[in-house]
């Protein structure tokens, strides 16, 4: 019997006996060719997944990863907007200057288990970079990873500044710096992601983050805005995700509920980067949101409580709560939610 182990055992009844083995195999199996170098082992006293038993309740992790020693925590990371350094130009325009650097870094992804990641500034997804409609961009990247890599926003911007081989500098070479400098358009919820091949290895291991562009008019304001970036890690590196989250570690905002109160208004930019599987998805219990693909529109196409995402597809939630209580959201594909993809929005009464 083949000692790998699948994502089903992860969950699956009966499947206690095999945990302790199998994370040994899956942590044998982390370093593969051509990354020599780092060394990836488990924190002692580690706890593994729970296997899924009869009782109905909800697979989770024993334990948690330590955030300090990662460098981020999936819950500021919900938060976390990165605006820039700001000056103004002789012409009057807004300058936002940024930097970002490509780091390999070892991640715990769950108790006990580290995955070798390619990441910018150190983190998964990488910041989340906002400017208003018209900002001219001056993103100063540095590459300090081993590898080769490049940053390629999605919006409207020069061939030069594509960030693909062949375009510009092209590929940004280990220890070499380049800045992207365009006008951030149009307005919406965009993402930028490394464009160097093999393309699904490069995001699959983590170069990825969102980026919100501002209508110049703004937004409705709300109480609360959110980024989550929904996303899978294959330990094994097999093309099959073993855990699914969002913003990378499974489980956490089931274990760390996201506290609001009956009535907030609340925005979500999600954003899907899930690499191997072909769709995603979105599924809020209890209540149904406003729905803006892309964001580039500031009136919402549907009002659901679920939608469907492909890679690098992207839309604004908006939605209050009437009732207090703890809600889920979660992927509606069973086995992602089993895996790591399911969180909580702990609705609290306002006092007064």
């Amino acid at each position: 019997m083949s000692s790998k182990l699948t994502r089903r055992q992860f969950v699956t009844a009966g499947a206690a006996s095999l945990l302790i083995p199998s994370v040994a195999a899956v942590l044998a199996q982390i370093q593969p060719a051509g990354t020599a170098g780092t060394t990836h082992t488990s924190h002692p006293g580690a706890h593994t997944l729970v296997a899924q038993g009869h009782d109905g309740q909800m697979p989770m992790t024993n334990g948690e990863v330590d955030h300090e020693r990662n460098g981020f925590n999936p819950t500021d990371i919900l938060t976390d907007f990165y605006y820039g350094q700001v000056s103004q130009l002789d012409t009057g325009q807004t300058l936002r200057e940024y930097r970002l650097a490509s780091v390999d870094k070892a991640i715990e992804v769950a108790p006990g288990i580290e995955y070798p990641a390619w990441t910018y500034n150190g983190r998964i997804p990488g910041p989340t970079l906002r400017a208003t409609e018209g900002d001219r961009m001056r993103v100063h990247f540095t590459n300090s990873s081993t590898h080769p890599h490049t940053i390629h926003f999605h919006g409207v911007h020069p061939f030069e500044v594509d960030g693909v081989p062949g375009a510009g500098p092209g590929l940004i070479q280990p220890g070499q710096s380049f800045t992207y400098e365009f006008d951030a358009e149009p307005f919406g919820l965009h993402l930028y992601h490394c464009h160097a091949f093999p393309l699904a290895r490069h995001i699959a291991k983590g170069l990825y983050g969102a980026f919100i562009v501002d209508p110049r008019e703004g937004r409705p304001a709300v109480d609360h805005e959110f980024v989550m970036v929904m996303n899978g890690i294959d330990v094994d590196f097999d093309d099959q995700n073993d855990f699914y989250a969002v913003n990378t570690i499974p489980f956490h905002y089931q274990q760390h509920p996201i506290p609001i109160d009956v009535g907030d208004r609340v925005r979500v930019y999600l954003v899907n980067l899930l690499e191997f599987d072909p769709i995603n998805s979105f599924h809020l219990h209890a209540n149904f949101f406003h729905y803006y693909p892309t964001g580039t529109s500031l009136t919402p196409s549907e009002f659901t409580d679920t939608i469907m995402q492909a890679q690098a597809q992207r839309g604004i939630l908006e939605f209050s709560y009437r009732f207090p209580g703890q809600f889920m959201f979660h992927a509606h594909k069973t086995e992602f939610a089993e895996l790591g993809w399911n969180g909580t929005f702990d609705v609290g009464r306002k006092e007064g």
